[in-house]
């Protein structure tokens, strides 16, 4: 079910979808007498593809999404937990552990490791299923996190978790009433708060990674069509289909008093995985 949600997820963002209109209406101009329509549907890929490229628009959308929850306000009382949600990473030992870490991941953990300085008692939770390697993304965001002067005692892994739904249910069997504070990308934070608060938790909210500004100034950047541009309509999109996603899932499946996930881990559980640790100054 998860490979086929992700793989019906990415045929449709933007550009794959656009593009393969695009290509269906080469194959009717060339292989058919439907002409017309064929170059319609050129038209309509092309047009779709500069249109969501475009600053105005996909600033002003994406914008709407990340600016529904602010940063993070240190709360009155004790922080004990801080959670990271992964994101993706791939191994390759002839780059730098932060370099292994996709941009998006790497952002949030610089925030959660920020948050958890803030509180040096907390524990650092850390999430991320191997995604087809050999080592968990969680256990990549603890290498880096050591490596930052991150206390590996401090550190919780849950390694199995394949998306939000299942990382709130696996942190909420850690957690339990204890305070949370939820480090995800800022259009996700709501999709994410969404599911952890369907699995019982209530966690104060640090959005990061923030794509989407208004105030920018050169014109040759703002309107002109770009890769940056797409990206952030691509993020606004997969989150509504997230949500509409979570919607579909909570009328066809029964919610679930408890998930049993498997049992939370720590970075020295795992003597082949070499963590260097950098002590805090």
């Amino acid at each position: 079910m998860f490979e086929l949600k992700k793989l019906v997820s990415t045929l449709l963002m933007p550009l794959p979808a656009l593009l393969l209109i695009g290509f269906f209406g080469l194959f009717l101009i060339w292989f058919t007498q439907r002409k017309g329509f064929g170059s319609f549907l050129v038209f309509v890929s092309l047009l779709l593809i500069g249109l969501v490229s475009f600053q105005p628009l996909s600033s002003s959308l994406l914008m709407k999404l990340e600016r529904q929850h602010t940063q993070f306000l240190a709360p009155e009382e004790p922080v004990e937990y801080v959670m990271v949600l992964g994101h993706g990473h791939v191994v390759d030992d002839e780059i730098p552990p932060t370099s292994e870490l996709s941009r998006v991941a790497l952002m949030r953990l610089v925030e959660g490791i920020r948050i958890h300085f803030m509180y040096p008692t907390s524990k650092l939770i850390l999430s991320g299923y191997d995604g087809g390697y050999e080592v968990s993304h969680a256990r990549m965001l603890a290498r880096v996190a050591m490596a930052m002067g991150v206390n590996k005692n401090n550190i919780l892994l849950l390694e199995t978790a394949k998306d939000t739904w299942e990382e709130a249910f696996q942190a909420a069997s850690v957690v339990g009433q204890s305070n949370l504070v939820l480090v995800t990308s800022a259009s996700h934070m709501p999709r994410a708060l969404y599911d952890f608060q369907s699995a019982g938790l209530d966690p104060i909210p640090a959005p990061t990674n923030y794509m989407a500004q208004k105030e920018i100034q050169q014109p040759w950047i703002k309107y002109s069509p770009r890769a940056q541009y797409l990206e952030q309509f691509e993020r606004f999109w997969h989150e509504r289909l997230g949500q509409l996603w979570q919607r579909l899932r909570d009328k066809v499946a029964q919610q679930q008093d408890e998930f049993q996930g498997d049992p939370v881990t720590s970075p020295e559980t795992a003597p082949d995985l070499q963590l260097e640790s950098v002590p805090a100054n």
